[in-house]
């Protein structure tokens, strides 16, 4: 069972009234293999904590560990017992509501993987984390239309290439894009960046920075445009999302993944709600980014000039498109 969020908040009331302490003061919420986690106070700031153990073989000292937008990420000896501690801590101007709820969801997602390794545990409770920090980077709020949109545009995608046979673990792997990747997906030797439009003439695509469509790193480098139409009869985003989950499901890492790319992506299941517009896919052309293509990157343009934003009229750019099957062979995934 999910650790409820009221449960981790009454064990941080208990804590509360603890008078004179110093240090760390915990009490254990769940037991899972050889790790324990904890609901902690830091005393005498009494801060909110969800406290980790490992054992010492499982966390590598050059392991690093996230920090910022609400939480830092710390080790800790709360006791003398030989065991690695990491303490999820809040931030003093971060959101204890948010933070219940980011708490609750690493619980339930180390409670999936109590089978695993204390290695895979640690992953689980580091990549979980990672993906909440992102969140909050980009504000924690429900994502604006034009972000709805992008969103709907990469799971499109991201379903073009699971049924190109590409197996679930190594496309989720591959989305790159939520963790604050240069390009949406990176696979093989190359890279898809994707862009989705409403628009019914034109398709203007917004192009972040210069490296975006640079492929003097990876190579090839594919633009997908996906077209959607809004339409009472399609899918809403939360619809799409509980679909990748059906396609997900029985893959326990590829449910693991998928929970962490949609976090960090914007995607909470609390404002799916608010997610009322219906798509329809029209189409999805993708194109090499090579020579004679239009854009800017940091190798063609002015000297002096060091970052840029800007928009290219896809159904202008005179490449012609190919399958998306024909990509990812040249990608070599295929």
């Amino acid at each position: 069972m999910a650790l409820p969020t009221d449960d981790v908040g009454l064990a941080w009331d208990s804590l509360r009234g603890s008078t004179d302490a110093t240090g760390w003061r915990s009490i254990s919420i769940a037991t899972i293999g050889r790790c324990s986690l904890r609901a902690g106070l830091s005393f005498p700031e009494k801060n909110e904590a969800l406290l980790a153990s490992f054992p010492p073989s499982s966390v590598p000292i050059s392991e690093s560990l996230p920090n910022g937008h609400g939480f830092v990420v710390s080790r800790v000896a709360p006791s003398d017992d030989g065991l690695i501690w990491l303490a999820l801590t809040r931030s003093s101007g971060g959101s204890l509501s948010l933070f219940g709820a980011m708490v609750a969801d690493i619980s339930r997602a180390m409670r999936v993987e109590s089978g695993g390794e204390e290695r895979q545990l640690l992953k689980v409770f580091l990549g979980r984390i990672r993906a909440w920090q992102e969140f909050m980077r980009k504000g924690a709020q429900a994502l604006s239309p034009e972000a709805e949109i992008g969103l709907v545009g990469e799971l499109a995608l991201l379903r073009n290439l699971i049924d190109a046979e590409v197996s679930s673990v190594v496309a989720l792997e591959s989305w790159v894009g939520p963790l604050n990747g240069v390009r949406d997906f990176e696979l093989g030797t190359g890279a898809l960046e994707v862009k989705a439009t409403l628009s019914v003439t034109g398709f203007a695509a917004r192009i972040g920075s210069l490296e975006q469509l640079d492929n003097s790193v990876r190579q090839p480098l594919f633009l997908a445009g996906v077209r959607l139409r809004q339409t009472e009869t399609g899918q809403s985003l939360a619809e799409l999302v509980a679909d990748m989950r059906d396609v997900t499901a029985g893959e326990p890492e590829a449910v693991r993944l998928l929970s962490e790319r949609l976090i960090a992506a914007g995607y909470c299941d609390a404002h799916s709600d608010r997610y009322v517009r219906r798509f329809t896919m029209v189409d999805i052309r993708v194109v090499e980014v090579k020579d004679g293509f239009p854009r800017l990157t940091l190798g063609c343009v002015p000297l002096g000039i060091t970052k840029a934003t800007y928009e290219i009229d896809f159904d202008k750019a005179a490449i012609s498109s190919i399958s998306t099957v024909c990509a990812l062979k040249q990608l070599g995934v295929i």
